[in-house]
């Protein structure tokens, strides 16, 4: 039996199908069903039961994977162990990236990667939707938030406070905001996920928490056109640290309000199972880390930023 055989009895394991299993793996349905009937002929077992309709596994199917899972895993590790400090770092990255994160901060830094490693290729699927890992046809994802699906792996890059920020002229014409209750007077720019546009948003002092509903004329279901509109001296825009950092920094935006504290996120590399771990993403995941504690600690040295956020 081959290696790539016993990853493919693996995947389709997973999805419970053949024809997205050979798509995940880039291969022809035909080719996965062939590597399936060669795998069980070795075993003399048929690890699925098929319907016109369904296939799941067989009850030899369910003592093998978990044993099949274990020693693809041993392989994996004894083939990095085998790998010295400077052996080259290959293989291609598929990653999902929210669209103002992506396009203006993780794809110089893969940029980066792929010009030190010739053979590290890139994939990019950039949305700020949730994505899935199957439908996709991507290996990690770089997202806000720690993951809620306890069946995938997760590294968490770094702390990342969300900021209520506006441009000067912005402010000059409509002044400044003091306390949550003075923000009805002002042209909110909002995220739109689906249907639910975000123009409730949350403050705290550190005792009391205060939530407003917005009132604004401009909304997207992209991060990055929010940005741009908050640039633009358009409104008020609550923006990750990390998405507005370039621009703080530049001071082509302020931040408002500096006592009343909107929620402190996570950023979050995710990976749909351990086999997707390859040495390629941990450096992309060490690489994140260290660009973006430079960044942060950027906005700390300007004093927006506090220095506990860069603590776990």
């Amino acid at each position: 039996m081959q290696v790539d055989d016993l990853k493919l009895i693996l995947k389709v394991a997973e999805l419970k199908s053949i024809t997205l299993a050979a798509a995940k793996l880039d291969m022809r349905a035909a080719t996965a069903s062939a590597a399936i009937k060669r795998v069980e002929a070795s075993l003399g077992t048929e690890l699925f039961v098929r319907t016109t309709r369904h296939l799941r596994l067989s009850a030899a199917g369910e003592r093998y994977i978990p044993q099949c899972e274990q020693a693809i895993a041993v392989l994996e590790i004894a083939k990095q162990n085998l790998k010295g400090e400077h052996d080259e770092i290959e293989g291609e990255l598929r990653v999902a990236l929210s669209s103002d994160l992506g396009r203006n901060l993780v794809i110089p830094w893969i940029d980066e990667i792929i010009d030190r490693f010739p053979k590290v290729s890139l994939r990019t699927h950039i949305s700020d939707s949730n994505i899935d890992f199957y439908r996709d046809s991507v290996d990690i994802a770089l997202r806000y938030g720690s993951p809620s699906d306890t069946n995938v792996y997760g590294f968490k890059i770094c702390n990342v406070p969300r900021l209520l920020c506006a441009t000067k002229a912005y402010i000059l014409e409509h002044g400044n905001p003091q306390h949550p209750n003075d923000l009805l007077n002002h042209q909110g720019l909002f995220y739109q996920l689906q249907d639910i546009i975000n123009n409730v948003w949350e403050f705290t002092d550190g005792q009391n928490k205060y939530k407003v509903k917005m009132q604004g004329r401009r909304a997207s279901n992209d991060g990055d056109l929010v940005r741009r509109w908050c640039v633009g001296g358009k409104g008020l825009a609550v923006k990750s640290a990390l998405d507005i950092a370039d621009d703080l920094i530049n001071d082509r935006v302020i931040t408002l309000m500096p006592d009343y504290q909107h929620t402190c996120g996570e950023l979050w590399l995710i990976c749909p199972t351990r086999q997707s771990i390859t040495p390629a993403v941990r450096l992309l995941r060490d690489v994140c880390r260290e660009k973006a504690k430079a960044k942060l600690t950027a906005l700390i040295d300007k004093g927006i930023l506090d220095e506990s956020v860069l603590k776990d």
